[in-house]
């Protein structure tokens, strides 16, 4: 099925240009793709039963939203990873990679998003301003007009739209087919909320409506859009480690998708796939998150009189899994000497880990079962 066509533009290069969206005739879903919809909507329900019972929902939240930011960043060349991120954070380490900021940028406009969407339709607005936030005062904003859609032709690959791989619609096609999705994003259809999820990310992507910032901004949109629809309860449901992992048929997918052959299936499988890898693989985490929490509190309770002040530290590692010492005085109010008492004890009980044994200033430690649960470092 086609949801548009290549048309030569005046000046010689060949953009493509969308129809009517979503099409007039309808999706239709094929077997497999049924069969994948139904495999994804049960692994979706079962996570957002789990994640009901983690000790703290929104440490977890925190935690994935900082994976998403890496992992959807990585997926646009950013070198900077999850633990720099957590590092930055933690105020370890000022010789970070310089591009960790984009990260933290993702994180801003990812709970910027979050708590925006709850009072403001999705709509082109909501879009630019996510956008702008994502963008605004990074190394990637000059020239890049930061939550205003383009007013010039964009293309992906090549020198130039005469040798690119793929040309957006130019303008004043932008505007029409931006239109067409902002209707749809708030529509109430026939569309399961998964398919319009899958639909909503690929449209978004080939209309490629900023100059900068499209991909970031298009996955971002897959979170929020889940959000809005009520899929989950809470954000617990976030793709870039998919889309990463099998990054070559992830854009083969999107290219099969606005193709001027035009195979919809190809893009709904791939994506209802990922739902359904994504949401299992967060199970298992939510389940070896509650064995590590119970584990860990009866190693804090044979502390005696500083189980409390382990306790404290203990619930603010699930946020932020890699500390100094000065971190656990301003969460426990203890001296010096005492955190550092305190700390050593945690890595005797094999809660806590030094990074660099034979660092005498600067020391960091690290929750590495916890971090090993989010990241390979």
């Amino acid at each position: 099925m086609k949801i548009g066509k290549l048309i030569k533009q005046p000046t010689g290069y060949t953009a493509f240009i969308p129809d009517k969206f979503p099409p007039i005739q309808g999706v239709n879903l094929n077997a497999k793709t049924q069969q994948l919809h139904a495999k994804a909507s049960l692994m979706v329900g079962k996570l957002d039963g789990i994640t009901q019972l983690l000790p703290d929902l929104d440490f977890f939240i925190f935690m994935y939203i900082r994976k998403e930011a890496s992992r959807s960043s990585e997926i646009e060349g950013t070198r900077a990873t999850m633990v720099d991120v957590i590092k930055t954070e933690a105020e370890i380490d000022n010789k970070l990679p310089e591009d960790v900021d984009r990260i933290l940028h993702y994180i801003k406009a990812m709970n910027y998003g979050l708590k925006r969407v709850e009072e403001l339709p999705l709509s082109l607005r909501f879009i630019s301003e996510v956008h702008r936030v994502l963008l605004e005062g990074t190394i990637d904003a000059p020239g890049k007009t930061p939550g205003e859609f383009r007013k010039s032709q964009n293309w992906i690959g090549g020198g130039s739209p005469n040798t690119a791989k793929f040309v957006p619609p130019p303008p004043a096609g932008m505007v029409s087919a931006l239109g067409d999705l902002e209707k749809f994003l708030y529509s109430e259809d026939e569309y399961p909320p998964l398919i319009k999820a899958a639909l909503v990310h690929a449209q978004f992507e080939t209309i490629h409506p900023f100059l900068d910032g499209n991909g970031r901004t298009g996955r971002l949109l897959t979170t929020f859009y889940l959000c809005k629809l009520g899929i989950l309860e809470r954000p617990v449901l976030y793709l870039s480690e998919y889309f990463l992992n099998n990054q070559q048929a992830y854009y083969d997918a999107l290219n099969t998708y606005h193709s001027e052959n035009g195979e919809i299936a190809v893009w709904l499988d791939f994506f209802l796939d990922g739902i359904a890898i994504i949401a299992a693989e967060a199970i298992e985490v939510s389940k070896k998150i509650n064995d590590l929490t119970k584990k860990d509190t009866i190693k804090i309770q044979s502390l005696g009189r500083r189980a409390k002040t382990g306790m404290t530290v203990l619930e603010n590692l699930y946020k932020l899994p890699i500390i100094s010492v000065r971190k656990v005085e301003g969460w426990t109010g203890l001296s010096r000497t005492q955190s550092n008492e305190l700390v050593q004890k945690l890595i005797q009980l094999n809660i806590l880990e030094q990074r660099d044994k034979d660092v005498e200033y600067g020391r960091e430690f690290r929750y590495k079962d916890y971090l090993r649960l989010f990241t390979n470092e």
